[in-house]
């Protein structure tokens, strides 16, 4: 072990001894001390938890690299600062707090109001765990200059995460983040005003539930589908999240009368007992709602992350298997379904569009163009769709907007991915499938058929700790570079570096731009086949993230599994010239 890394961490940690910290933190950072394995004492240590342009996110525990009451403190007190810096001209700033099912998640909560309240901000609390697109809903209804939501998402239960929102509702970008990272950056632990002021802090609920549902039952395009179809069996499970009340409530104000809970999963638990992650990206977290299927003969399977923004599903083939959509597949039904209706509807005044992530299917974009309706790409993160939706604002039309990742978004009255919306509108494209005597899996494989086939794979290579974020850091200066000149047979015809905003065709020489908000450290090659590979580390776990795109054709809905296998075939070559 790293003799000099160790005597920096212990010096480290000796100031968490101080009478600033309660007796609870000064026990386990001792007790790490103490300890003659110094693992924990360097994981908790060895570096700030980083106030990030997403906010926090990183395992519960004492010490500096951990999330505690001083860690999401430091971050309130910053934000606070900042927050009474940017709006001094107004009589009474106000934020929104929400927070989810995880362990500390409302303690979290309860300390950053009584600190923003103790700023002298206004704070309206949530009564109880809520979805994060509801927050983000609440910031615009209640005309907030600011909101957190406490969550983690998806992570495993020893995670939990602050997520720092503006008043548009959307999560923080340029310029806000990098101002609120320094200020935060600035606060010592004595500066933290822990000491709230209640008549400040106002608690909500209910009648936000009830205008958020009425607002997302404005999005419905095809309610004489429901009336027909009131009775599909949809099963719904939470996996123990905050979706737990509002989705089945929000289904049922859409017109559904069947839905079919497990009941296991609607126990709200921070420990997530039924399943390894709340995950509804990992096939193992719906394993449960899909034997709920089996044993009800459903028409469909919905679930959502614990903080129901993510929205996963699952459908029966055509030989009656259960099989689960992926993200980009996902994303895909609502843009060809928002499309079809808005088209079919008379709502395409010309003016609309749609907003992907640049890592997310082509095919969207392939939509997009033969309907005629403008496509915007941007950077992984629903921030940077919300940053689009801004810039939008008041001149056009957005239809909705998704990313690979299971987040869709087909509203604009809020300003992040949202399962609350998605489940209600997928089911009624189940719905409205059912009206043209399709499941939702025929209409899948006609979107193939009309618009190319498409299959995408992620890969993650984790590298944990210290050494991980350094081996990560150098992987991608190798692959900037020696970038491939071929990706599985196929030249590489298009390199796109998003850490520099430089494009460039490699057979040609051509050089360009490429129009971005800010950078990012993202790499994509495009092949000749029409494949797609982008890489980039994650930007909240310890990843560096592949995501894989070919290309084939299906004729008729009868060639899926050949389509899928063949493209299988060639993700792998992929894999293989990548070298991963």
């Amino acid at each position: 072990m790293d003799e000099q890394l160790i005597q920096t961490v212990t010096v480290k940690a000796k100031t968490w001894l101080g009478e600033e910290y309660d007796a609870e933190t000064r026990a386990a950072v001792q007790a790490m001390l103490d300890n003659e394995n110094k693992t924990d004492l360097i994981e908790s240590f060895y570096r700030d938890l980083e106030f990030g342009t997403g906010g926090l996110r990183g395992i519960m525990g004492a010490g500096s690299n951990r999330m505690n009451i001083y860690t999401v403190g430091a971050a309130t007190q910053g934000l606070s600062n900042y927050l009474n810096k940017s709006f001094a001209g107004l009589t009474q700033i106000s934020v929104a707090i929400g927070y989810d099912c995880r362990h500390n998640s409302r303690k979290f909560a309860d300390i950053s109001a009584d600190i923003f309240s103790a700023n002298g901000i206004k704070v309206y609390l949530f009564e109880d765990l809520r979805p994060t697109p509801e927050m983000s809903f609440a910031i615009r209804k209640l005309g907030c200059q600011s909101g957190i939501i406490l969550t983690a998402s998806h992570n495993p239960k020893e995670y939990n995460g602050y997520k720092a929102y503006w008043d548009d509702g959307g999560q923080i970008i340029t310029p806000h983040d990098t101002n609120i990272i320094d200020e935060v950056n600035l606060v010592k632990t004595k500066d933290i005003k822990f000491k709230g002021n209640k008549d400040l802090i106002q608690i909500i609920g209910k009648e936000i539930d009830e205008d958020f549902i009425s607002r997302i039952k404005t999005l419905s395009l095809s309610p004489d589908s429901i009336k027909r179809h009131n009775d599909l069996k949809i099963v719904y499970t939470p996996i123990h999240g905050t979706g737990v009340k509002i989705i089945p409530a929000c289904l049922r104000a859409f017109g559904f009368t069947n839905i079919i809970p497990v009941p296991e999963q609607n126990v709200v638990s921070g420990d997530f007992p039924t399943v390894i992650s709340p995950n509804p990206e990992e096939p193992a977290a719906l394993s449960m709602a899909i034997e709920k299927a089996k044993e009800t003969d459903a028409d469909i399977v919905m679930a959502s992350d614990p903080d129901a923004d993510r929205m996963g599903i699952a459908v029966k083939n055509n030989r009656g298997e259960w099989i689960l959509v992926n993200g980009n597949q996902t994303a895909l039904i609502f843009v060809y379904y928002l499309l079809t209706r808005w088209k079919e509807t008379g709502k395409l005044k010309g003016n609309e569009y749609i907003v992907k992530t640049i890592v997310t299917t082509e095919l969207i974009k392939a939509i997009a163009d033969r309907n005629k309706v403008e496509l915007f790409d941007c950077y992984t993160g629903f921030k940077w769709i919300a940053a689009v939706i801004h810039e939008q604002e008041g001149k056009k039309q957005y239809i909705g907007g998704g990313e690979e990742s299971y987040g869709f978004l087909a509203e604009d009255f809020v300003r992040d991915k949202d399962a609350v919306s998605s489940c209600a509108i997928m089911a009624e494209i189940a719905a409205w499938a059912k009206d043209q005597g399709k499941t939702l899996y025929q209409l899948m494989t006609d979107i193939y058929v009309e618009y190319g086939f498409s299959k995408e794979k992620g890969v993650s290579v984790v590298k944990k700790g210290k050494s991980g974020a350094e081996e990560i850091q150098q992987m991608m200066k190798n692959f900037s570079a020696n970038p491939p000149k071929e990706i599985a047979g196929s030249p590489v015809v298009l390199i796109k570096d998003f850490n520099t905003l430089e494009a460039v065709e490699p057979i040609s020489g051509k050089k360009y731009k490429l129009e971005m908000p800010t950078t990012s450290n993202v790499l994509q090659y495009f092949s000749k086949d029409g494949s797609k590979v982008s890489i980039r580390p994650s930007g909240t776990e310890p990843k560096i993230k592949f995501y894989i795109e070919v290309r084939g054709t299906m004729n008729n809905r009868g060639e899926y599994d050949k389509a899928t296998e063949a493209a299988e075939v060639k993700v792998e070559a992929v894999m293989k010239s990548l070298g991963l």
